[in-house]
């Protein structure tokens, strides 16, 4: 029986650098840790006739299609003493761009570089156009898995809108099934608010699968009652459903002061969690008011601080 087929980024990155020279792998081993030389130390002069060169950071400048979005400071500090005990294991990826250098991968490692302040950096430079730079950017950063499914959704849709790439396109550049890109770039139609649920952790692609089954108006509803309920994807299909059955009756049975009554129930509910306390909403077309509940002195500087107040 012939094995299954496997669905993965096989190509990497050596399959999209071409010619003899960049034939050598991306890993460039070094025997000792790359330290700071002394302020008396000259830089090394530049071996233009090799594909590994020792350039300064400050001549190396990011790309504009980096799909990475956030760059944890702690975690680029750490980065950046394990590069300062140990030296810099792997160089940088770059390609050149006039007298300067754009990064191809590598951009945490530069970042981190530049935090301590050396005055050259090991690179490999490569001959990439613009569009095969940002395809071996995004593969680096998903082979890594150093990206969160927004990231990688918008690196997607980058490629596709920067280069007028399709998807089948996309997913043949990085050696992906059509179905992976469809179902990732399906996560941008998504409300902004559970993009960052996602971000953040909060919520799982699986989650996100479910809740795109959901009209978009309650979605974010939705999205909140499952974090505050820590709900399962199981769960949170059985919540969607239940959603579905009475979005279904509130078509034919729901009333103008129904619908009023929700909004100003979702109203209560985002006060009441932007305050930490309980905020009840007395809403009339002609006049209304807000309650806060507080709690002593303390409390009361506490939300007079969160509205500014204070």
């Amino acid at each position: 029986m012939t094995p299954p087929k496997k669905h993965g980024l096989g190509r990497g990155l050596s399959g999209l650098i071409s010619g003899s020279k960049m034939a050598a792998s991306v890993a460039l081993p070094v025997k000792k840790p790359v330290a700071v030389p002394a302020k008396s130390t000259p830089a090394p002069a530049e071996n233009t006739a090799s594909p590994f060169r020792q350039i300064p950071p400050s001549k190396i400048e990011p790309s504009d299609h980096q799909a990475r979005r956030e760059f944890d400071e702690q975690s680029l500090k750490e980065l950046a003493e394990s590069i300062r005990c140990e030296g810099l294991l792997q160089p940088l990826v770059v390609r050149q761009k006039g007298d300067k250098y754009q990064l191809v991968a590598g951009e945490r490692r530069w970042r981190a570089v530049k935090q301590l302040g050396l005055k050259t950096v090991p690179v490999l430079v490569v001959q990439a156009s613009e569009s095969s730079s940002a395809v071996m950017g995004l593969i680096e950063n998903l082979q890594r898995r150093d990206l969160n499914p927004i990231e990688t959704a918008l690196g997607y849709a980058s490629l596709m809108k920067d280069f007028s790439l399709t998807q089948e396109a996309v997913a043949e550049r990085l050696a992906q099934p059509r179905a992976t890109i469809a179902n990732t770039l399906r996560l941008l139609s998504l409300e902004r608010e559970i993009q960052n649920f996602i971000t953040k952790g909060q919520l799982s692609v699986g989650h996100a699968k479910v809740l795109l089954g959901l009209e978009k108006q309650l979605q974010t509803a939705a999205a909140r009652k499952v974090i505050e309920d820590a709900l399962s994807v199981r769960e949170t299909e059985i919540l969607i459903a239940k959603l579905k059955r009475d979005s279904g009756k509130k078509i034919t049975k729901s009333t103008p002061a129904q619908a009023q009554s929700a909004v100003i129930e979702d109203l209560e509910k985002r006060l009441s969690g932007k305050l930490n306390t309980r905020v009840a909403l007395k809403h009339s077309p002609k006049h209304g008011k807000i309650i806060i509940d507080y709690f002593g002195n303390e409390d009361l500087q506490r939300i007079l601080e969160k509205l500014g107040l204070a």
